[in-house]
């Protein structure tokens, strides 16, 4: 069994999370794990779509050899 923790959320986030939970046909920590999953995804993006550095296009622009 893995090991767990409490959060605290407040009562309409909890019961939000119990109906997309029953709606997805899993448990509410199942719902949890999957949020968190797509909230380091979507910063996963915001991260590639930033700019890149100075340092960085100097690192692609640089010649191989």
């Amino acid at each position: 069994m893995a090991s767990t923790t409490t959060i605290r959320i407040d009562r309409a986030t909890h019961e939000e999370l119990k109906r997309l939970a029953r709606e997805r046909r899993t448990t509410v920590a199942e719902a949890v794990a999957r949020a968190v999953r797509v909230l380091r995804q979507d910063q996963m993006g915001d991260d590639l779509s930033a700019p890149l550095t100075d340092d960085e296009t100097d690192w692609l622009d640089a010649e191989l050899g």
